[in-house]
């Protein structure tokens, strides 16, 4: 079984072939560049490196949201684009579940936080240590940091839980550091380099797991997780209130 896995929900651009459980190239690039001018040459390039024949992918993999708006639409098209030419199904990774994945086995409660700004997050927190897939433990949403941090907190509170930290990664933590450092009074740590921030290995082997569930969805029926309207559409609706209001 092999898998492309495409990553692009933050500024990391990140392309991946999985192949029976087995990674076999990833080019991972989290740099100051936009996604339309990195991801298709990064597919070029492992396709390339690896004499990978697309047609004989059985899926692909996709990073769905949420994140940026222009990240996930570019990520979307470019998914879309290889499935139909391809013919081949789409697997609809979320975001925070892939974060989550990196980190199975982990036997704290694992809380990938992405910066959606002005103090929010997109966050949600997985058991990793039980079932086939990350389990989600407080439902991925865009949230306040704060009250994130509080909910979080509860849940290693309780005794009943098997979790006694909290593991954060993501690029919602340099942001929040110090309120996370402020706000939480129990064990947390943070994840190392080589696993705070998207990778498309881990949507690829994502992936495969979903493929194997039959998880999968048609290129035309595909559309990214966004959880809020965009910053434009937003401005636009305030605009437009002021301009009622004045009327």
């Amino acid at each position: 079984m092999r898998v492309l896995g495409i990553e692009s929900a933050s500024m990391v651009a990140s392309v991946a072939i999985v192949e029976d459980g087995n990674l076999v190239a990833e080019y991972t690039l989290n740099h100051k560049k936009t996604h339309s001018q990195t991801l298709l040459p990064m597919i070029d390039e492992i396709v390339r490196m690896t004499e990978t024949d697309l047609s004989e992918l059985d899926g692909i993999a996709i990073s769905a949201g949420p994140g940026s708006f222009t990240g996930l639409r570019i990520g979307s098209a470019t998914a879309k684009g290889l499935g139909l030419a391809l013919n081949k199904p789409l697997m609809h990774i979320p975001t925070l579940e892939g974060m989550a994945w990196q980190l199975w086995g982990c036997d704290g409660l694992v809380c990938p936080i992405m910066d959606a700004r002005r103090g929010q997050v997109y966050g949600g927190a997985y058991d990793c240590i039980s079932g086939e897939l990350p389990v989600e433990v407080i439902p991925a949403d865009a949230i306040d940091l704060r009250e994130f941090l509080e909910k979080a907190m509860q849940v290693v509170a309780d005794e009943s839980t098997p979790w006694k930290r909290l593991v954060f990664l993501g690029d919602g933590v340099p942001v929040g550091k110090p309120v996370i450092e402020e706000v939480l009074n129990c064990p947390y740590c943070f994840a190392p380099a080589h696993t705070n921030r998207q990778r498309a290995s881990a949507v690829a082997a994502l992936g495969e797991v979903y493929l194997k569930l039959g998880k999968v969805e048609s290129a035309e029926e595909h559309t990214p997780d966004y959880f809020r309207v965009s910053q434009a559409e937003r401005e636009r609706k305030e605009k437009e209130a002021k301009q009622n209001g004045s009327n």
